[in-house]
């Protein structure tokens, strides 16, 4: 099945107002950008997001986090976005912040049809006993606060329960993929680009390669087809365009140098 769309914009046309979507990308490492864009073109707003971050440095996620179009975010790290702290502080947007390997579980477990699990990360805080922030009222308080969860002992060791998650829909981006939809992601942007695209009801993946069916080796596929419904292919430059969030270069000496 040829998978491929003319655009990134007939891709989302069906994302509306409300969806849920996860979203992969690790920093600013394998981040489906042009389909973030088209998405903000579209307009719609209200939504979900789940991803490790909210995007930095006005790219990825930051580009509708600063339109106001999404109204809840599930994710690991608020890192260096003051936009998305400012938001958060003041009440304009509700965060669920998660363990960061136990997003990428609940990530995992929605896509094999996995329920629930239990694991030990979070037992003891409030991640596991509720009272996490997820909403502030603006002047300091707390508006709306997340719920305590089930804790159980298994041969001794306490665990606590953790849901699944599934969106509406998931965009990612890949460095090779063919027109089925089997997928290779490069280097760190394979830490949440594949379980996000399980998690995702309908996923949409931008690839900077698009080869034909049988050109990958199936013992190279990351993500098989079966978890993709639509893909686009980027443009040279598309695909070349790529930030870099922290720049760390040699000088003389053997010191580091870091920009941003």
């Amino acid at each position: 099945m040829d998978k491929v769309v003319a655009s990134a914009a007939e891709a989302v046309a069906d994302i509306r107002d409300g969806a849920s979507i996860a979203v992969g990308g690790f920093g600013l490492s394998g981040v489906p950008n042009v389909l973030i864009k088209a998405l903000h073109e579209l307009g719609s707003a209200g939504l979900s997001v789940v991803s490790n971050n909210c995007g930095a440095m006005d790219a990825g996620l930051a580009v509708l986090l600063a339109a106001g179009r999404i109204a809840r975010v599930t994710g690991s790290y608020i890192g260096a976005n003051k936009e998305f702290a400012r938001q958060y502080l003041a009440g304009e947007l509700e965060v669920e912040l998660i363990p960061q390997g136990t997003l990428a579980e609940r990530l995992r477990t929605g896509g094999c049809g996995i329920p629930a699990f239990y694991t030990p990360a979070g037992v003891g805080t409030q991640v596991a006993e509720g009272g996490l922030p997820w909403r502030y009222d603006g002047r300091g308080g707390i508006a709306l606060a997340s719920p305590p969860k089930e804790v159980r002992e298994f041969d001794g060791t306490e665990y606590v329960l953790e849901r699944a998650i599934r969106t509406d829909f998931a965009l990612v981006r890949a460095a090779r993929g063919d027109r089925n939809g089997n997928l290779v992601f490069a280097k760190s942007s394979r830490n949440f680009n594949p379980v996000a695209a399980m998690a995702g009801r309908v996923t949409i993946a931008e690839v900077e390669e698009l080869v034909e069916p049988g050109e990958i080796d199936p013992d190279a596929v990351h993500l098989p087809g079966i978890f993709v419904q639509r893909l686009i292919a980027l443009t040279p430059q598309e695909a070349a365009d790529k930030m870099i969030e922290q720049r760390t270069v040699s000088v003389p000496g053997g010191q580091r140098a870091v920009g941003h």
